[in-house]
């Protein structure tokens, strides 16, 4: 198949799709349901985590999700899409920035701020998350890169 058609079919095409998968993992992330945050994953799937951590697999991320979820207290994400493009004919790369904020909800905590980006792969018909990362957005020595990131970020908080 022309790889054009693949990422324009269905009116919404790719990147839609691979939008979809990436509110799908922070949705079940700000639900504090794992299976809902795996849901999304390839069964080969892989998550690095905030901490470098790897999870192998759609039945490790939620297993683990899980534990974390029943023994912490996890804030919510707030994020911003800043682009989806096509890696090929049936993969697509998504790029955010993520923010949490405080607990009384009123700003940010810079120090959980984040990238984010998500490899999607589209295998019979379906889309799935091949791999999900968060990276710390640290900008070490160049506070001037955090100050605009949380102007980025904090829009997004609700008053």
């Amino acid at each position: 198949m022309h790889a054009g058609r693949v990422w324009v079919r269905g009116g919404h095409g790719y990147r839609h799709a691979v939008e979809r998968l990436y509110r799908r993992i922070i949705d079940g992330w700000n639900a504090h349901d794992a299976d809902a945050m795996a849901a999304p994953f390839a069964a080969d799937g892989l998550m690095i985590g905030f901490d470098g951590s790897q999870l192998h697999g759609r039945d490790e991320v939620a297993a683990e999700l899980g534990r974390i979820f029943a023994d912490h207290e996890t804030a919510s994400y707030v994020t911003k899409v800043r682009s989806i493009k096509p890696l090929g004919a049936e993969t697509g790369l998504l790029h955010a920035v993520a923010g949490m904020p405080a607990p009384d909800g009123a700003e940010l905590m810079p120090d959980r701020n984040a990238v984010q980006t998500v490899v999607a792969h589209r295998a019979d018909g379906e889309w799935s998350v091949a791999s999900f990362q968060t990276t710390p957005a640290q900008f070490h020595g160049r506070p001037e890169l955090t100050e605009k990131l949380m102007a980025e970020l904090s829009d997004l908080v609700a008053p």
